[in-house]
């Protein structure tokens, strides 16, 4: 088991979440559903999707558990890309995305900016990601923080590609 702490890069997350971020308290679930459509979108990119299969996104609310879940079938992520791109904050995996795979412009891909999922920390007490890359080989991780700050990663239970947040309220 992996334990940190979350780092941040004040000078790009400071103007960003002054003028966007703490508008207003219901954007986190927009921004982890934009987020799994964004997984879908990458998957589709780089054609690790297997034809016919229904790519999708799906949300439920647990309201004896206070939990909502955001599942995907997308691209998943490796305990390295979680590393890269949860673990530090104001780190945007789409334009590195695009620029490693594709070479096309970020236009298609929602998030830019590296902060849409540390949103869910204003409504949530426990966010945790479970995730398995498309990667051939991957093994899922299971990503854990109750402060957005520190955090725990080891091994996940996800069997199939894609990722689930779970953010507890």
């Amino acid at each position: 088991m992996q334990a940190g702490s979350i780092s941040i890069d004040a000078q790009n997350i400071m103007p960003v979440i002054k003028r966007w971020l703490y508008s207003d308290k219901d954007i986190f679930l927009r921004e982890i559903v934009s987020n799994a459509v964004d997984a879908i979108t990458k998957l589709r990119m780089v054609g690790g999707a297997p034809e016919g299969e229904e790519l999708r996104v799906v949300v439920t609310v647990d309201k004896k558990k206070k939990e909502i879940r955001v599942w995907d079938n997308g691209i998943g992520m490796t305990a390295e890309e979680v590393d890269q791109y949860i673990n530090q904050v104001a780190f945007s995996s789409a334009e590195e995305f695009l620029k490693n795979y594709t070479g096309e412009d970020p236009a298609g891909i929602i998030g830019h900016f590296g902060l849409g999922f540390y949103s869910a920390f204003m409504a949530s007490d426990r966010v945790s990601i479970d995730s398995l890359s498309f990667k051939e080989g991957s093994s899922p991780v299971k990503w854990t923080s109750e402060d957005g700050i520190t955090f725990e990663m080891g091994e996940g239970t996800r069997t199939e590609r894609g990722t689930t947040i779970t953010m507890r309220l």
